[in-house]
């Protein structure tokens, strides 16, 4: 089947579920989980579990060579339809020129994995390599998520599951792991073995017991306090974190709370931004009633005030950088923000 020089998880997914395999996958890029999620699915499945003794192979790019590998990819499978050969640590490879060759001409009765993390796989490296894989295999960049992709990824993950989840609850848990998303996925899974068989929901009460993290002092709370201007809610907040620096910091929190006000600028512009419809179809969230905090917004905060805001964030995020800024420490620089939010 003709291949396309980049492709989707979720695309290469639905491929190997209906049997289809590549001679040749490249997975690589700086986020593992989904080099990991490929690889593992290929090695559990593209052969029947009898075969794999004699037709399955794992090697790790700092104990092979290239030649050691496109010798065992131009080998025939014994007994079975194909053969897998899957290099893990792939960014410990080198002389990648017999590769090259082999991807010329790979095997169709081969499936050659190539697991390589921590960056791409780049032509100064490996040559015509990936160009030529892509001829008839599929090359995957994995990417690490930004900060606004992760609730979905929690979302739709939970969703998978056959699981719903509170808003609140999702940022809970994106606030206190972040972007790993291996570990994102391993607390997941502990807090999906701890609901009941019937009415799946995760709320903000099983994650606080399940992962530990606070359900009344966290950056949505704050959020909250901030959008319907509750000084004394966010500096109560502000004082917890202060006192408890392992439960989060002004790093943590600022990305959040200036996406929230990026969005706000957003929706003062919006031509129709009249109802929580519009507002929602306008920022693309997906449903009317998460545009609710930013109707309430709207209300409290001028456009020139939100823009002001904005620009405090900037002047913040360059502090807590060390940008003229000698010995003022995070928490104070939280306080400092936050006041000039509410006033």
């Amino acid at each position: 089947m003709a291949a396309k020089t980049s492709t989707t998880y979720d695309s290469l997914m639905k491929e190997m579920r209906a049997g289809q395999y590549r001679p040749i996958y490249i997975l690589m890029g700086d986020e593992p989980y989904y080099i990991d999620q490929l690889s593992a699915y290929i090695a559990d499945n593209a052969l029947q579990p009898e075969d794999r003794d004699f037709n399955q192979t794992v090697l790790y790019g700092l104990d092979t060579t290239a030649a050691e590998i496109a010798d065992l990819a131009k080998g025939y499978p014994m007994m079975a339809e194909r053969q897998v050969v899957i290099v893990k640590e792939a960014q410990n490879l080198r002389s990648w020129d017999k590769l090259e060759k082999y991807a010329e001409h790979p095997m169709e009765s081969t499936v050659l994995v190539i697991c390589h993390k921590n960056g791409v796989l780049s032509e100064k490296k490996a040559g015509k390599f990936v160009k030529l894989a892509a001829v008839s295999g599929a090359v995957f960049e994995s990417k690490k998520m930004r900060d606004n992709e992760l609730p979905p990824f929690v979302e739709n993950y939970l969703r998978s599951k056959g699981t719903a989840a509170e808003p609140k609850a999702v940022h809970m848990i994106v606030e206190h792991i972040g972007s790993d998303l291996a570990r994102l996925v391993s607390e997941i899974d502990k807090v999906l073995i701890s609901l009941p068989e019937e009415g799946r929901r995760v709320t903000p009460e099983i994650v606080e017991r399940e992962i530990g993290v606070s359900k009344d002092y966290n950056s949505f709370e704050l959020r909250d306090a901030i959008v319907n201007k509750d000084s004394l809610k966010a500096f109560k907040i502000v004082k917890f974190l202060d006192s408890n620096p392992k439960t989060g910091s002004v790093y943590a929190f600022l990305p959040f709370l200036y996406s929230f006000f990026q969005n706000l600028m957003v929706a003062h512009y919006a031509p129709n931004n009249r109802s929580e419809e519009s507002v929602a179809q306008t920022l693309d969230l997906g449903a009317a009633w998460k545009a609710r905090p930013y109707m309430i917004g709207m209300r409290n905060y001028s456009a020139s005030k939100t823009l002001q805001i904005i620009s405090k964030f900037r002047e913040i995020d360059a502090k807590t950088k060390g940008l003229d800024n000698p010995n003022t420490g995070a928490n104070e620089l939280m306080k400092e923000l936050v006041f000039f939010i509410l006033n």
